[in-house]
């Protein structure tokens, strides 16, 4: 048996989107066995979405799972594909999409998708870390990191040159430090010359360096506003595998601003349970 799916990335941070209408009786496998870029199809994570059209503006549901198999609250960029599929399908310029982390708005402007990103949260208790008070540049498993959550957890550290850090070395044990008790991602930045970022970022999940990673290119950000970093509305913030925009409301609330790309369709398998 298999079941359809649509391939999107946004700057190169790929997903799988299947309708949640398909009948995929274990998730978690399927996201482990297709996310894999030698076997499978090859992704980041497997988007289940489930539209409700009769809403206005439309509505979808998301639930992303990784690569591990196991569900993440939220994807900045995997929120972007998912405006992007659902805005194909109903015409519309503006879709509301509801994740784990809250329900946010995504709108068309020109060719980028934009998307409400919350408001970041550094308390400990938020993101989570154990931690009596907020940490701002403290070291880490040897790397001076702040806390951030952007509807995901964390890590964040500048760094004179991205290209220099062996992020694959050095993240795991941030990753998986006790400190974290769901684990955190690991972004590293350094400024890009003209008043931007470069990111790089070892996601929770993915267990991997990926192209790009929109909840760590709001990190960024809102880091580097909190230490004095920058002043700019938008920051520009250019992970791998292209050019995201970060911009504040008046309320201090986040907006990710990026390119989706469309790849292509295909199928995959998926298992029957079985039966006792």
């Amino acid at each position: 048996m298999t079941v359809p799916f649509q391939k999107y990335h946004g700057t190169g941070n790929d997903f799988l989107i299947i309708h949640a209408d398909e009948y995929v009786p274990d998730r978690g496998a399927l996201a482990e066995r297709e996310c894999d870029r030698d076997d499978g199809v090859g992704a980041d994570g497997v988007l289940y979405l489930a539209l409700e059209e009769t809403f206005n503006p439309p509505r979808v549901v998301m639930t992303l799972v990784q690569p591990d198999g196991a569900t993440a609250p939220m994807c900045g960029n995997g929120a972007r594909c998912a405006a992007e599929w659902t805005m194909q399908r109903t015409g519309a310029d503006s879709v509301m999409i509801d994740t784990q982390a809250g329900t946010l708005r995504a709108d068309r402007a020109g060719e980028d998708i934009v998307i409400e990103m919350g408001t970041p949260a550094f308390d400990p208790e938020e993101v989570p870390v154990r931690a009596d008070e907020q940490v701002f540049e403290e070291e880490i498993e040897g790397l001076e990191v702040t806390m951030v959550n952007t509807g995901v957890p964390h890590a964040v550290a500048f760094v004179d040159d991205v290209d220099d850090v062996d992020l694959e070395a050095i993240a795991p044990a941030v990753r998986y430090a006790d400190v974290f008790p769901k684990g955190t991602n690991v972004t590293v930045a350094s400024h890009d010359g003209s008043g931007g970022f470069r990111q790089r970022t070892y996601e929770r999940g993915v267990e991997g360096e990926t192209e790009s990673c929109g909840t760590g290119a709001v990190a960024i950000a809102v880091v580097a506003r909190r230490l004095g970093l920058t002043d700019a509305d938008p920051v520009a913030v250019c992970p791998p595998g292209g050019d995201l925009q970060v911009s504040f409301n008046e309320r201090g609330n986040a907006t990710l601003a990026g390119p989706v790309e469309y790849e292509f369709d295909g199928e995959v398998a998926v298992e029957s349970p079985v039966e006792s």
